[in-house]
């Protein structure tokens, strides 16, 4: 097969599947026949198309140091214990101490020496006396505690991000704000109150044992020992949709926490047809889940998120497979975020939602049809232009433009990319890019005829003298178009992306396809004199 043939081969395959990529978008209703092999996703309009929730959020990271904190407390305990160091109680003090309480100041000397050895970063407050005892502190250093801050905001934004993902929301904007905001927007969403319930919720789930031998219904905060609290239990009747509430006494310190998941899906129960939270833990997970439940059997072991106690179940024998479920009056729905929540990963501390405002599309139905309408008639002075310039070059050249915005609408679609308004002002930019470069060839053109050059030596020398001009042009445009995607965000990207796909396309169509169209009208036609 010929160089020529090859070209028009692949100009036509360009077509094609952008035709097939394009369909779902103009067909309201696909054949049947449409099997799942061909593409089915619509071209998506972004939040100022069509509407949708804008959030801002703001990061609670004060509380992502009480959180570190508190796993430093119950790291010290651990390592207090191996060591055989008598104490008190270790506890977080206010927003950056930790407190650990000793009988006499012997031992304060040699908790001193693995406080030091254990936590070097952090600053280590003499001993002093408190109410009888003698106390330790330790203070988060406040370049530490930014760093935490920022980190927590870091990881609170790809968390969110994966709840998203998995909600199936067509490319939302998910970008941080400040120190400790994050901007949210869904465009198209049709459920924006469960959307938000799923992105805000903390999930933070821990695994606490219960003590049955302190009354949650009789107790007060003073009554129980400060190693305990109450927490609330939802107790559902099988047989109707009564939900009772039942507090429970549980152990603060958690015996395992939901950052040892790897996996969590929605099951049914077979018995009451109730659906389920089926979750898997990692390999240190499932060793320190098969330890616990060894070591209490007969007890009961509270399943908590966010504060909240789904089930407490009675733990029958030891649990060695790194399973377990938790169980709850859920609905289908709820289940399903439940495992959405677990599968991404727990905030590092609690998001609270500072604007939430539902907005319809930027510029109305009416606006757009009127947008559509002016690009219409732009698109065709363009065109009528040509023609009455160039002639029939001139239909050659709207013909590559018309081929450009095929191919483009078609990448964007194969991609799944979002239609913005700055994105439809980057397609109209590349019209009108298509339109130049063959205006510069066309001109290189005539510079041939004018020498007396035959039509096709003129057509050769005319693409071959302006290609260098051309790709100068696009490779310039490329630059700029990855440099606001870099540094961009939201519809800068939307441009960019749609920019640059564009300056491709535009490459093959104002170099290849328009010269194919020359070529074959010279092989097929006598042609001695150029109309252009």
């Amino acid at each position: 097969m010929t160089n020529h043939s090859w070209r028009v081969s692949l100009i036509l395959i360009f077509a094609l599947i952008s035709f097939i990529y394009l369909t779902p978008t103009v067909v309201a209703q696909l054949p049947s026949w449409w099997t799942g092999v061909l593409p089915k996703d619509k071209i998506n309009l972004g939040l100022d198309l069509q509407g949708g929730t804008h959030l801002v959020m703001e990061v609670e990271t004060q509380k992502a140091i009480e959180g570190t904190l508190d796993l430093v407390a119950t790291d010290l305990e651990d390592s207090l214990n191996a060591a055989h160091v008598r104490y008190k109680q270790v506890a977080r003090i206010g927003e950056d101490l930790v407190q650990l309480t000793l009988y006499d100041k012997g031992t304060a000397e040699s908790a001193q020496q693995l406080i030091k050895n254990k936590y070097p970063e952090y600053e280590l407050i003499p001993p002093f006396e408190d109410k009888g005892f003698v106390a330790l502190q330790l203070r988060m250093d406040k370049s530490v505690v930014q760093d935490r801050k920022d980190k927590a905001a870091a990881q609170a934004l790809e968390t969110i991000r994966n709840r998203i993902d998995q909600f199936g929301v067509s490319e939302p904007t998910i970008q941080r704000e400040g120190i400790n905001h994050i901007v949210v927007q869904l465009p198209g969403i049709k459920d924006p109150k469960r959307a938000i319930e799923l992105i805000g919720k903390t999930a933070r789930l821990e695994f606490k044992m219960v003590d049955e031998g302190i009354s949650g219904t009789t107790a007060t905060p003073g009554s129980i020992p400060e190693d305990y609290e109450i927490l609330v239990e939802k107790v559902a009747n099988p047989s109707s949709t009564v939900v009772t509430d039942v507090p429970l006494a549980v152990k603060r310190k958690a015996a395992i926490t939901g950052d040892l998941l790897t996996d969590a899906q929605v099951r049914i129960d077979s018995q009451y047809n109730q659906p389920y939270v089926s979750i898997d833990f990692n390999s240190t997970g499932a060793r320190l889940f098969d330890q616990v439940t060894a070591a209490n059997v007969g007890k009961r072991f509270a399943i908590v998120l966010d504060g909240t106690v789904y089930s407490a179940p009675v733990i029958r024998e030891r649990i060695s497979g790194g399973s377990a479920q938790i169980s709850g009056n859920f609905s289908e729905k709820e289940a399903a975020d439940l495992a959405i929540v677990l599968r991404a990963g727990s905030l590092p501390a609690p998001v609270k939602i500072v604007q939430n405002v539902t907005v319809g599309p930027s510029i109305g139905v009416d606006s757009i049809n009127k947008g559509l309408l002016a690009g219409a008639v732009g698109v065709g002075l363009v065109v009528v232009f040509m023609v009455i310039y160039y002639r029939m070059a001139g239909l050659v050249a709207n013909l590559g433009m018309v081929l450009n915005v095929l191919y483009l609408m078609g990448a964007l679609a194969a991609l799944g990319a979002t239609l913005t308004l700055p994105g439809i002002a980057a397609i109209v930019l590349l019209i009108g890019m298509s339109v130049d470069s063959n205006v510069l060839i066309f001109e290189r053109v005539k510079e041939e005829i004018r020498l007396g050059r035959t039509p096709r030596m003129s057509i050769d020398a005319g693409y071959d003298k302006a290609f260098l001009t051309i790709m100068d042009s696009h490779v310039t445009t490329l630059i700029t178009a990855a440099v606001l995607f870099q540094f961009g965000t939201g519809p800068v990207k939307g441009f960019a992306v749609s920019l640059s796909l564009g300056v491709l396309i535009n490459l093959f169509t104002s170099l290849v396809t328009t010269k194919v169209v020359f070529d074959s009208i010279l092989n097929r036609f006598q042609v001695k004199r150029l109309s252009i």
